[in-house]
């Protein structure tokens, strides 16, 4: 009967003693092998097994313990070992009489296990020795750059480039990582952490989504959005409907914003009229103000209307441009 290798992967993600019953199976059955000492190893020999530490000479010495014994497991590290599987890899090629190699996995990463390497490379950046940088940052001095990463995505959405968003999400999400990060290092009593946003997040998505999580009825789009409404209305006590609004985003997409609460609950204050103010800037901000009302009784989003007639104007600028350049 032909020896048998097992090359166990494993994430390095998930807890150590967490494998799937062959993979333990396989580890109770034969010799363990490793390259260095690890969680892994620890919870292997925990439950009884072997597990031999080999430095130097890993191929061969694979070979001789499935020579002796019938089959042998090698514990792969963190990278998977990469330069061993294709080392042994070619001695079989070269010899198969001497066994047969088989690649097992033992756990596997879950989606968005990623997001763990992300949270360790920013604690090691924001660390003692990591970057000077980001060290020195504050949530205020880091606040126009995440206004500039969301603007970036926002581009990348408009433009129907898919790749460009990932990237740009990505760094909305390097912004999201360094302000929890930072917020580790503040006064007792005000610090938290990367995994209190994300337990907050998850905790308000079970709640305001009861048709998901809670055996409601579904219902209606219309009918999902006015209960999100109202269980928002009751975890936050506010005195006005205009509560919770960004008044920091840009004064196109303000006033819709306000508009639309207002209209939302059927107040019906209509906006100053231009020819009342006394001052011009008063008078074009009246002016801009009804023009915007006027967008939201037609079903126009002003913020993407004016978008797209300033990059027309954009557009024909740059012909210009290239016309002069060549008369």
């Amino acid at each position: 009967m032909t020896a048998r290798i097992v090359l166990l992967v494993t994430s390095p993600r998930l807890p150590a003693g967490l494998l799937t019953a062959p993979a333990w199976d396989a580890v109770r059955s034969a010799p363990v092998l490793a390259a260095a000492e690890s969680e892994l190893a620890r919870a292997v020999r925990s439950t009884g097994a072997e597990v031999t530490v080999v430095t130097e000479g890993a191929t061969q010495a694979l070979l001789d313990a499935a020579a002796a014994h019938g089959s042998a497991v090698w514990l792969a590290g963190p990278a998977g070992d990469e330069a061993l599987a294709r080392e042994l890899g070619l001695r079989l090629a070269r010899q198969p009489g001497l066994a047969e190699l088989e690649l097992m996995y033992g756990s596997w990463d879950p989606p968005g296990a990623r997001l763990l390497d992300a949270v360790e490379v920013m604690d090691r950046l924001a660390s003692p020795g990591g970057d000077p940088w980001k060290r020195a940052q504050t949530h205020r001095s880091l606040a126009g750059f995440l206004l500039e990463e969301c603007y970036e995505a926002y581009d990348a959405i408009s433009a129907d480039d898919t790749d460009a968003l990932r990237e740009e999400l990505g760094d909305v999400l390097l912004q999201v990582l360094l302000h929890a990060r930072l917020a580790e290092d503040l006064p007792e009593g005000k610090r938290w952490t990367v995994d209190d946003v994300a337990g907050g997040l998850v905790d308000k998505m079970v709640r305001r989504n009861p048709h998901v999580f809670s055996g409601e009825q579904a219902g209606t789009i219309e009918e999902i959005e006015a209960n999100w409404e109202r269980i928002k209305r009751a975890e936050k006590t506010r005195e006005s409907v205009l509560d919770g609004i960004a008044l920091s985003q840009p004064a196109l997409a303000l006033a819709a914003k306000i508009l639309d609460r207002a209209g939302r609950i059927g107040l019906a204050v209509p906006p100053p009229l231009a020819e009342s103010q006394v001052d011009p800037e008063a008078r074009l901000g009246a002016g801009l103000l009804a023009t915007v009302a006027a967008a939201r009784q037609a079903g126009i989003d002003p913020e993407a209307a004016l978008r797209r007639a300033t990059l027309a104007y954009a557009d024909a600028v740059r012909a210009a441009e290239r016309a002069a350049e060549s008369s």
